[in-house]
């Protein structure tokens, strides 16, 4: 006889597996490690926008205490003021002290005095080369005379004043005086060996005075 209760057919044995434990610990475990990297980029990232806000902050704070100073502006310096401060004082160079041409008397030289009047282009050299004068004599003659111009008369200091007679060359006057005959035509102002009857000659010195 079988037996009151009915015998189960081929019952599969009861296996117990972990793998759904494993499963569900690696899982938790990546979760915790993205919750993780998570957290620290946020902090980073929150740390370094606090520094970033606390460089603006220290910036504008600067820029705040370079505007709070009174801006103290120099009053403009006329030309004149700029001039002097650029240039030094300039030191004051003195005058070279003008040298007295010493008088000369008319009577040392001996001879006879006569007018000349300056015409353009003559100085005191020229006048007394003509005269065969040294040129500190001619201004010692004319010590009261500072500045040679045309029409100013010049008192000159010559051996002799000849009048022409009846057979005076050139030649024969010079002879007579001790001159050359070109130092006597120089003297004269002349170009050409003649003369004419009556007109006065201006004799100079032989020698330079």
């Amino acid at each position: 006889m079988e037996d009151g209760f009915p015998k189960k057919r081929n019952v599969r044995p009861v296996e117990k597996s972990n793998l759904p434990l494993i499963t569900l610990f690696v899982l938790v475990l990546l979760v915790l490690a993205m919750l993780y990297v998570g957290y620290e980029y946020i902090s980073d990232s929150s740390s370094n926008s606090e520094e970033l806000t606390s460089k603006v902050v220290d910036t504008t704070s600067t820029e705040d205490l370079n505007t709070s100073e009174p801006v103290t502006e120099e009053p403009a310096s006329t030309p004149e003021e700029k001039a002097v401060v650029a240039k030094p004082e300039e030191k004051k160079k003195p005058e070279p002290e003008k040298k007295e041409v010493p008088t000369v008397s008319a009577s040392s030289l001996g001879g006879e005095q006569i007018t000349h009047e300056i015409k353009s282009g003559e100085t005191f050299s020229s006048i007394a080369s003509r005269y065969n004068l040294k040129t500190e004599t001619l201004k010692g003659l004319n010590s009261s005379v500072t500045e040679v111009k045309d029409g100013a008369k010049l008192k000159v200091q010559v051996k002799a004043v000849h009048t022409v007679g009846p057979g005076d060359v050139l030649r024969v006057v010079a002879e007579k005086y001790g001159v050359t005959k070109s130092a006597l035509m120089k003297a004269n102002g002349k170009t050409k060996d003649f003369s004419e009857r009556g007109e006065k000659l201006i004799i100079p010195f032989p020698d330079k005075k």
